[in-house]
């Protein structure tokens, strides 16, 4: 970390904040609400698939984004480490990519919280709603660091005893000790009911990716937070290390149960969205087990996880612009930081972004939400490339430079396998985006250029910086490590 960002930024995160922020990073509506839609589109075998092989790729990533955050802790996280190791050029573009995907992800859960409030209070206005979660939001990231990282921790038990429950009950369904339906072990039927155990062919798979992919988008948080670790050679090993066995328990063993419980076939599971929290896969098994109040229990689960997506956003989004700011990329004005540590103007031009979530209240909450999702949603996948890239660089140039691997504090598994895959498959699934919607067969342009929105503006960023600047790529011995 800079000598400059030592002296301002406060280090109050503890290896437990950590640890939850990575561990609840990405528990949320993907797998409350849209592993259902999984589940119906590539049936139980192409669901596990689907999310088994992003996980995989995330796994690699976060073992990639570990040995960078690790070696250099700064806030500013894969755009700094794309500067030194790639090409400044990569890096500003990045930046700005990681904040705008942050910044919309805001935007998109206070729609998302206006939808799940209509629960309870269906005549309430969006507006009112969409002022009160930010203002929350706002409050927590001005308090401290250390108000973010202890929200962040709740908010993370509380979704994360809510999977476990989840898992509890509905093993007991599996082998008949509840739900009343079938004594003793209830059997795999269906997993071969119709073309069970994969549905509607490579195209439905494919589309799956993209639903898994912004399921998982959250877990590279850790990487911006070790710039605000008390001691990230500790905890963030320990973070990264807790990433498989939470894609395997809270993903893969929590769709396991859904798929064996409720049949891909079920209408309901294609009607799981934030406007009918009732037909969530969790409130349906839970019901079958005969847990009264399911829907309203889940609804306050999965409001809390909304809450907890856009306080990461708010945090991550304005740490990057910070950063930005610092490296003379962002209007200087936002690089000021309070007497705590805390970059105020950052945050609250983030804030403004925000204030998008406002367009609920005028044209309608589900499809300003759709937008805001696949515009966020591409942006992510573009983030996790830098990573794979940076991380590959970074490796080759230590390497070069004549530096031993035993000297890392922690070092990535599979080097250099682990970025290759993740960096392939996120290209198949940005290219593939369109695919399912064009063998659909009924479609509008529109259509086919929504999952694409993040791309050319990332690609003008990018181009038009390095045209403006001439950078080229780093040399691997000129790579700066120190």
């Amino acid at each position: 970390m800079s000598q400059g960002n030592q002296q301002q930024l406060k280090r109050h995160l503890k290896t437990r904040h950590l640890t939850m922020i990575a561990l609840g990073g990405s528990i949320g509506t993907g797998l409350f609400l849209a592993s259902g839609g999984a589940i119906a589109q590539a049936g139980p075998g192409g669901a596990l698939l689907a999310y088994a092989a992003v996980g995989i790729m995330v796994y690699f990533l976060m073992t990639s984004l570990g040995e960078l955050a690790t070696y250099m802790p700064e806030s500013g996280s894969f755009s700094t480490y794309a500067t030194r190791f790639v090409d400044p050029a990569l890096g500003f573009a990045l930046g700005w990519n990681f904040w705008f995907n942050w910044a919309i992800t805001i935007a998109s859960e206070l729609v998302a919280a206006t939808l799940i409030i209509k629960y309870w209070f269906p005549s309430s206005n969006s507006f009112f709603w969409s002022v009160l979660f930010l203002g929350i939001i706002m409050f927590l990231n001005l308090l401290s660091v250390k108000g973010y990282g202890e929200s962040e921790y709740w908010f993370a038990i509380i979704k994360i005893t809510t999977v476990i429950i989840f898992l509890g009950v509905g093993i007991l369904m599996i082998f008949g000790i509840l739900g009343g339906e079938k004594v003793g072990f209830i059997g795999f039927d269906n997993f071969t009911i119709g073309d069970a155990p994969f549905h509607g062919g490579f195209f439905a798979l494919l589309g799956v990716f993209m639903a898994a992919g912004y399921s998982f988008q959250g877990t590279e948080l850790v990487g911006v937070a070790a710039g605000e670790s008390d001691n990230p050679r500790e905890s963030v090993p320990r973070a990264i290390r807790q990433i498989f066995w939470r894609i395997l328990l809270f993903y893969i063993l929590a769709i396991f149960v859904i798929a064996m419980l409720i049949p891909y076939t079920s209408p309901n599971l294609l009607k799981g969205d934030l406007t009918d929290i009732s037909v969530s896969p969790f409130t349906l098994v839970f019901e079958k087990a005969g847990i009264i109040f399911a829907a309203s229990v889940m609804n306050a689960v999965i409001l809390t996880s909304v809450l907890s997506a856009g306080n990461s956003g708010m945090y991550a989004s304005a740490r990057i612009l910070w950063v930005l700011a610092k490296e003379g990329k962002a209007p200087r004005f936002l690089g000021k930081l309070s007497k705590r540590g805390i970059p105020v103007n950052a945050i609250l031009m983030t804030s403004a972004v925000g204030m998008i979530a406002f367009l609920a209240s005028f044209f309608g909450d589900g499809v300003v939400y759709f937008w805001l999702l696949n515009a966020s949603g591409m942006c992510g996948f573009i983030a996790w490339l830098g990573i794979a890239i940076s991380h590959y660089r970074f490796r080759r140039a230590y390497v070069k430079q004549g530096r031993s691997l035993a000297d890392l504090a922690y070092t990535a598994r599979w080097f250099p396998f682990g970025p290759l895959f993740a960096f392939a498959l996120c290209i198949v699934v940005i290219i593939g985006q369109s695919l399912p919607i064009v063998t659909s067969g009924d479609y509008h342009w529109l259509d086919l250029l929504m999952p694409y929105i993040g791309l050319p503006l990332f690609l003008l960023v990018w181009l038009g910086y390095k045209l403006k600047h001439k950078t080229k790529i780093i040399p691997l011995e000129q790579c700066q490590l120190d």
